[in-house]
């Protein structure tokens, strides 16, 4: 049978309301692990930054980053009035669903300010995404200008799995 130690006297939390002693192993716990989540962005963040600014390897992760989709910002061009757009959202709504249905958007999103959607492609290169979009009648109609921005996995992250 195996003894138990008592609580050491800095992890024990003083209740005056139940007076009663409760072990401090769950706020030790949640403090360290908030700790640890700070460290590891600050981490991701220098190795970033270093990253960026150290010529070898900046040079390498320009070369090879991996698109796994496109982001595309949509927003209503200065002069275009609210009735234009909603003359064409009926058509717009249905092509943007099917190309929801078919896996070509990935996520859509509002915009905060209400002059448009952001959409996140799932394809290969902007070449691509540009010709999907091209195809949408607000489009066609010359009503939208469009932002396309190529993501993929943070370069960063690649560091943390190289060799020392």
């Amino acid at each position: 049978m195996s003894r138990s130690r008592p609580i050491p006297r800095h992890l024990v939390l003083r209740c005056s309301s139940q007076r009663t002693k409760e072990p401090a192993v769950i706020a030790e716990n949640r403090t360290m692990k908030a700790l640890r989540n700070v460290v590891f962005a600050l981490t991701l963040t220098l190795i970033g930054a270093t990253s960026m600014t150290h010529p070898s390897v900046a040079q390498a992760q320009a070369t090879s980053p991996t698109t796994t989709g496109v982001m595309v910002i949509l927003t209503v061009k200065a002069g275009v009035t609210r009735e234009q757009v909603m003359a064409v959202m009926p058509a717009e709504i249905r092509q943007t669903v099917q190309l929801y249905l078919n896996g070509q958007i990935r996520e859509w999103y509002s915009r905060g300010d209400g002059r448009g959607v952001v959409l996140l492609l799932d394809t290969r290169d902007v070449a691509e995404a540009q010709a999907i979009m091209e195809g949408l009648p607000l489009a066609k109609q010359n009503l939208m200008d469009h932002e396309y921005i190529a993501v993929g996995p943070l370069l960063p992250l690649r560091l943390l799995m190289a060799n020392p």
